[in-house]
């Protein structure tokens, strides 16, 4: 049984064509990568899922139940955590005050006395401790990226949505970032579909790479496959270095 399943997902803007008849799979425990040039419709795939903005056409399931029309909040507590591309912490609360606010995206209710310790294990594990009272204003971007992750842990997903969490960063904290994705796939057991525009890391790290291009997808496979794949080579490079 797959994880997540998207079937013939499309969404248009006025007279715009945003996502048209996206159809994949992921199965527990992978790390997926979605790349394309900019426009093609990844962000709006991922508000799709989830249930930030509603489909025109198609179905996604997750967990083997359909969450096809569900609002935001109530796709979160089903196991579906995101982050953003923009960081988006409450900037004059604690990074202990912004992972606390998550705790209402689980499921289950947590009690008073849990609430301390799962906020320091979260801001641990990403490498934030000692933080707890620092104010996410002062945080560098590396560490605002962080807590964003941070918060999507928080919620005890069974899959992060994770929406190009390198950018911005230097070479050393990519690869900081990197080995916690992994972290986050290995030891969690967390799994991630990941927006990113770094083409090296998303071969690294991902087992199999959707493409899409002008909403459409337009390749799936491994990352091999993928970087191959004349379609892929042309909607990055143009025609004429795909023909060479």
């Amino acid at each position: 049984m797959s994880l997540l399943v998207v079937s013939e997902v499309s969404k248009r803007f006025g007279g715009l064509q945003a996502v048209s008849n996206v159809s994949f799979s992921m199965e527990k425990g992978e790390i997926v990568g979605l790349i394309g040039p900019n426009g093609a419709g990844k962000t709006t795939l991922f508000n799709l899922i989830a249930g930030t903005i509603a489909l025109d056409k198609g179905t996604v399931s997750f967990n083997d139940r359909p969450i096809t029309g569900l609002s935001s909040h109530i796709i979160c507590r089903s196991g579906i955590a995101r982050t953003f591309q923009v960081t988006r912490p409450f900037a004059s609360m604690t990074c202990a005050e912004n992972v606390l606010v998550s705790l209402i995206g689980r499921n289950e209710p947590v009690s008073l006395s849990e609430r301390e310790g799962i906020i320091r294990e979260n801001l641990s594990f990403v490498g934030l401790a000692g933080k707890e009272n620092a104010l996410a204003e002062d945080l560098n971007l590396i560490d605002k990226k962080r807590l964003e992750l941070a918060r999507a842990l928080a919620t005890a997903p069974g899959m992060i949505l994770l929406d190009e969490v390198l950018g911005g960063l230097s070479s050393l904290e990519m690869n900081q970032a990197l080995d916690l994705i992994r972290s986050i796939r290995d030891n969690l057991k967390i799994t991630i579909l990941w927006i990113e525009h770094v083409m090296g890391a998303v071969m690294r790290l991902c087992e199999k790479i959707l493409v899409l291009d002008q909403g459409e997808l337009i390749c799936e496979g491994s990352p091999e496959l993928v970087s191959k794949d004349p379609r892929v080579i042309k909607a990055y490079l143009g025609e004429a270095d795909a023909r060479d």
